[in-house]
């Protein structure tokens, strides 16, 4: 625990108006829930839910070097390539391989982009984004503009359609992972065909005046405000990483399964040259997704992954999934036991689980 006063979103105030339960993550006061997890994770793959992540960090850099900065601090291919108004998933790895953090980036314009990072992560970022800045790309600007814009996750099979409904979105324009300006009641707002759900939606990220109203005009029309619980819910179902728990420091993208976000032929990328060699070695274990045989106790995080009676793992992630109606988790255990189909036990606090492992993700949203 801390001292230090929380900080709050643009729309913390819409929150506490709407009764959400509130938490502290990441030094924000954030809403856990509205309804219910459980309603929400089911409001998100039925229809449409928003989320305030006005919390994760947003760093404009713009410059002769910023491509080159990123391209050297991000693992994916932020190169002449990229095109404006495209975007790129991929990691922040530092010298050894081991993963800072996950982030989008999105090419603005040509030398203009945006960087988005974790909440817990963003002010790390922000220091590795600054040390190569001064050490080898000089010719730059960075700004920190998180609390000038804010970040509204509008995710679900009928989102693109309620967007529209308010706005000039083209999605045959926007198309998945990329980034525009679209026109809301006269007003300027970025959007990003990105999230964190598994689901279509898109990011909006209107400047912090105006993130209250649009929060409010987006419930009108009918998007079920969700909290962090759901969105950790969701993301476990898409296999999606979160950092802290299945990817830090002291994993790398290949054991974490998250090889095809690093471009292992960069000629020059922090960590890269560790990860060649983790590749032509083979990573010593993986990452792997498991479902119990039954219900009953829900497998968390440090959970002990046990193989024919010994532990060869711990769980990182795990819970209950409300669309697959299932207990589901991920963790890492030796390579050599990482083969879908393979059977496990997770040690719940004493008790020991029937499970098996299965094939990522364990959720994909219907084409």
């Amino acid at each position: 625990m801390t001292d230090t006063p929380l900080k709050h979103t643009p729309l913390h105030a819409a929150h506490v108006r709407l009764g959400a339960r509130m938490v502290q993550f990441a030094g924000y006061d954030m809403p856990v829930q509205y309804e219910g997890i459980l309603a929400e994770a089911r409001a998100v793959r039925t229809g449409v839910g928003m989320f305030d992540v006005s919390h994760m960090g947003r760093f404009m850099v713009e410059g002769d070097d910023a491509r080159a900065l990123l391209d050297y601090v991000h693992t994916a291919a932020i190169g002449e390539g990229m095109e404006t108004g495209r975007s790129r998933y991929g990691l922040f790895c530092n010298e050894q391989g081991g993963i800072i953090d996950d982030g989008i980036i999105y090419r603005r314009e040509p030398r203009a982009f945006l960087v988005i990072a974790n909440a817990a992560n963003a002010a790390t970022v922000w220091a590795w984004l600054e040390r190569w800045h001064r050490e080898r790309f000089p010719s730059l600007r960075m700004t920190d503009i998180t609390d000038a814009v804010a970040m509204i996750a509008v995710q679900g099979p009928k989102a693109i359609e309620l967007v529209r409904s308010i706005s000039n979105l083209d999605p045959e324009r926007l198309k998945p992972f990329r980034i525009g300006d679209i026109a809301i009641q006269g007003g300027k707002v970025m959007a990003a065909r990105t999230g964190y759900t598994g689901e279509d939606g898109v990011e909006l990220m209107p400047s912090s005046e105006d993130a209250e109203w649009l929060w409010e005009l987006l419930r009108s029309k009918g998007a079920v405000p969700c909290g962090l619980g759901a969105r950790d819910t969701l993301r476990l179902e898409a296999a999606l990483p979160l950092h802290g728990n299945d990817i830090d420091a002291s994993t790398n993208p290949i054991e974490a399964g998250l090889d095809r976000f690093v471009q292992l032929d960069a000629p020059s990328c922090s960590g890269v040259p560790v990860l060649r060699q983790v590749v032509e070695k083979g990573p010593e274990r993986k990452l792997i997704g498991f479902r119990t045989l039954a219900k009953g106790a829900l497998p968390r995080p440090h959970s002990n992954i046990i193989k024919d009676g010994a532990v060869i793992g711990q769980v990182t992630s795990g819970g209950y999934s409300p669309t697959l109606d299932a207990n589901i988790g991920l963790g890492y255990v030796p390579a050599a036991f990482a083969e879908p189909g393979t059977p496990l036990q997770i040690d719940v606090r004493g008790r020991l689980v029937d499970a098996e492992i299965v094939t990522l993700p364990f959720y994909k949203r219907p084409r």
